[in-house]
C-alpha cells in the first residue's frame, strides 16, 4: 500500500505546500503524526512556530521539582506549614471506607454532627443500668479484639492506611461501626499517631519505619453504645527514650485506675498522673482529657490528666468513662496540623498514650477494655 502524500506544513511555504517527505525528527520521537516539510528552508523558517507543538506534547512533570511531591504521586498537602518535627503527611488519602447497611450506626454517621451529644451537653454523668453496663462490657471486649488485631500487623513498611483498613474490616466483621468514622468529619476508622503526634493522627500512605512509635486509638459502636481504648507500640527496635516514654505513659494510666472507686474525685486522677510523669522526665498534655462514654461517644465527666485541675464531680457506681493520659518527652503544649485533627508536640519530641474504658462498680472499678500485660512495658 502506498503512503499518503502529506503537504508541507510550513505556514508560509514559498513552494505552494507540495507533497513532502522531510519529517520533523522531534515530532517523530513524540509520536506526532503528519509533521512534514518540503525542505530544510521551510522547516527552519517555520521553527519558532512549530516548536510550540513540541512544548505542548512533551510529557512534563513540573511538580517533581516541588519537594512536597514524590515520584510515586504521593504528596505533602501542607508544604508551606512549619512542622514542629520530622513527620510529614503522605497524601492522597484513600476513599472513605464503606460500612454495610445492616450495621447500626450513631447519629453522626451521615452528616458528621453528633446531635445527641449536643443535646446532653451540661448534664451530669449518666448512671448506667445493669443492662447498659452489660452492653458496654460486650462492646469493649470487641474493641479490645480489634485493637489487638491491628497491633499484630505493626511492622516497618506497613502504612497507617493499611492499619486503618485492618481496623475497619475487623470492626464491621463484628457487626460494629467504627466510632471515629465521620465523627465531626474525621475521615478514617482509627486514629494513628506516630512519633511526635499526640493524638488524632489521620491514617495515610506513610510507611512505618524501624524505630517509630505509633499509637492506635480504636473505638466502635455496638448495640447502641461506644467503646474506646488505645495503646502505643514500638515499630521494631526503638531507642531508650521511647521505651521510657511508653512505660511512663502506661504507668500513669495504671496508677490512676487504682484510685477509681465510688466517692473518688475526678480531679484527683491528675494528682496521681503528673508526679509519675515528672519523675520520669516527662510532661502531661493539658489540652485533651478523658471523657464519659456510653450511648454517646463523648460526654460528662471530663477527666483531666494533670495536677491542680478543676474537674468537678465524684465517681459513682454505674458511671462509665475513659482515662487516657498523653505523655510527652518534652513540653506539654501542642499545635495542630492544617487538617485540624493532627495534634503534635510543640517541640517535635515524641508523645505516647494509653487509654482504657472504665466502669465504676459498687466496690471499685472494672476495666472493660483490659488486655494482656505487654512484656515490652515491664
Amino acid at each position: 500500500m502506498s503512503a499518503v502524500a502529506v503537504p508541507c506544513q510550513s505556514s508560509n511555504c514559498p513552494n505552494g505546500h507540495p507533497p513532502s517527505r522531510l519529517e520533523c525528527p522531534t515530532c517523530n520521537k513524540l509520536g506526532i503524526k503528519g509533521s512534514f516539510f518540503c525542505g530544510q528552508d521551510c522547516f527552519k523558517a517555520n521553527w519558532k512556530t512549530h516548536k510550540i507543538i513540541h512544548d505542548l506534547a512533551t510529557p512534563r512533570q513540573p511538580l517533581l521539582d516541588d519537594p512536597n511531591i514524590n515520584r510515586d504521586g504521593t504528596f505533602n498537602p501542607f508544604g508551606t506549614f512549619k512542622f514542629t518535627g520530622s513527620l510529614r503527611p503522605v497524601y492522597p488519602l484513600s476513599p472513605r471506607r464503606v460500612v454495610p447497611d445492616h450495621i447500626p450506626r450513631p447519629d453522626y454517621a451521615a452528616d458528621g454532627i453528633p446531635i445527641s451529644e449536643t443535646r446532653r451537653a451540661g448534664q451530669p454523668p449518666k448512671i448506667l443500668s445493669p443492662e447498659e453496663q452489660q452492653k458496654m462490657r460486650n462492646a469493649c471486649k470487641l474493641a479490645r479484639e480489634v485493637l489487638d488485631t491491628a497491633a499484630a500487623a505493626i511492622r516497618p513498611g506497613i502504612t497507617t492506611d493499611d492499619i486503618d483498613a485492618i481496623v475497619h474490616e475487623a470492626t464491621i466483621e463484628r457487626g460494629a461501626y467504627p466510632s471515629t468514622l465521620n465523627y465531626r468529619g474525621y475521615p478514617k476508622s482509627v486514629c494513628t499517631s506516630v512519633n511526635e503526634v499526640i493524638c488524632h493522627g489521620i491514617p495515610d500512605k506513610r510507611k512505618l519505619q524501624e524505630g517509630d512509635i505509633i499509637n492506635l486509638d480504636v473505638s466502635l459502636y455496638k448495640d447502641g453504645v461506644h467503646a474506646d481504648l488505645n495503646e502505643t507500640y514500638p515499630v521494631g527496635r526503638v531507642d531508650d527514650d521511647s521505651k521510657r516514654l511508653m512505660r511512663t505513659a502506661r504507668k500513669c494510666l495504671d496508677e490512676a485506675i487504682k484510685i477509681c472507686k465510688p466517692g473518688a474525685l475526678f480531679r484527683d486522677i491528675g494528682k496521681v498522673i503528673e508526679p509519675i510523669a515528672r519523675a520520669n522526665g516527662c510532661s502531661v498534655v493539658r489540652t485533651y482529657c478523658g471523657h464519659g462514654i456510653n450511648e454517646l461517644f463523648h460526654c460528662a465527666p471530663n477527666v483531666p490528666h494533670y495536677a491542680k485541675n478543676k474537674a468537678v464531680g465524684t465517681m459513682k457506681p454505674g458511671m462509665c468513662f475513659t482515662i487516657e493520659p498523653m505523655i510527652n518527652l518534652g513540653h506539654w503544649d501542642l499545635e495542630h496540623w492544617p487538617d485540624d485533627w493532627t495534634a503534635v508536640t510543640v517541640d517535635g519530641k515524641r508523645s505516647a498514650q494509653f487509654e482504657e474504658t472504665l466502669l465504676i462498680t459498687e466496690t471499685g472499678v472494672e476495666i472493660l477494655t483490659a488486655g494482656k500485660p505487654r512484656e515490652d512495658l515491664q
